[in-house]
């Protein structure tokens, strides 16, 4: 039996998120910027054996998972035993399925697995999730289409956020409903936050940046008690733009500074059941060197 791997699935931010018409198939295409941070799960492989064995600490995600469907999609001929740490919150808008997902796909790249039968390493993550392809440039980038093209914004400025979760689970699927619902006003993408927003976070303009934030779901999702209460627990320890991450239930705000982000983290009046997480943008190695 080879010896175990050890890997960190990044929980991303949505600095932005457009929301544009539907596409083929019922799905709406999107523009939006996505930063991963150093809020991880951990996966443990053995390779070795000849079917898969799969592990999670959390009970809910035992024969549920988007670890297990990437292991299939990638049609193997050897088994392997993965064990899944999760320490990012599910229904959260955070992406940690997806995330997960991608280490998969990664470890296969770089022979984790040893020979892997030949895939479309983009086609094979788009179908276990539009989020998928963006965890797989590891580093900042911008999403189009309906998640299938990413560019990358290269090595992600040392900035810090406080994410708040609150004990509320929001539906993707009825997100997008209510949206379709509303009558709203076309996206040029010549006049876009998040081509925008895309190039201050390149350039480390903070302030920029910060102005720039927007999801759509936020006029959703604002009116939710919870969701509701977490940004206002955000605003009253200062923050200056509290923001939505995906679909929710997730909020955050962004900081220029560790130290910025841990004052605004003690400051924040602890309500029972609500989630805190200070975190740091993250890159993977290959935008740091």
């Amino acid at each position: 039996m080879n010896a175990s791997v050890t890997l960190q699935a990044p929980a991303k931010l949505n600095l932005t998120l457009e929301v544009l018409s539907r596409v083929s198939g019922g799905l709406h295409g999107i523009r939006s910027v996505m930063v991963p941070i150093d809020l991880c799960d951990e996966i443990e492989i053995i390779p070795g054996g000849h079917v898969l064995q799969f592990f999670c600490d959390d009970p809910a995600l035992q024969n549920d998972n988007l670890v297990e469907r990437a292991y299939h999609a990638l049609e193997l001929h050897s088994g392997a035993k993965i064990s899944l740490r999760k320490n990012i919150p599910t229904q959260a808008g955070l992406g940690g399925g997806s995330s997960d997902a991608a280490a998969i796909l990664l470890a296969a790249q770089r022979g984790v697995f040893g020979t892997v039968p030949p895939i479309d390493h983009l086609t094979t993550a788009l179908e276990l999730g539009s989020d998928v392809p963006f965890f797989l440039v590891e580093t900042a980038a911008l999403v189009e289409g309906t998640g299938e093209r990413v560019t990358a914004l290269g090595r992600v400025p040392d900035w810090h956020a406080v994410i708040i979760k609150p004990p509320i689970a929001t539906s993707t699927k009825e997100a997008y409903t209510a949206l379709d619902e509303r009558e709203r006003s076309a996206r040029p993408r010549n006049a876009s936050a998040s081509l925008a927003l895309g190039e201050a976070l390149q350039r480390a303009q903070f302030v920029r940046v910060v102005e720039l934030l927007q999801n759509d779901f936020l006029e959703v999702f604002s009116a939710a008690p919870e969701i509701a209460q977490a940004l206002q627990m955000l605003k009253d320890a200062g923050a200056a733009k509290p923001m939505l991450t995906g679909s929710g239930s997730a909020v955050y705000a962004l900081a220029r500074t560790a130290a910025e982000r841990d004052s605004l983290a003690n400051r924040i009046a602890a309500v029972r059941e609500f989630e805190i997480f200070p975190c740091a943008f993250r890159s993977g190695a290959a935008w740091t060197r």
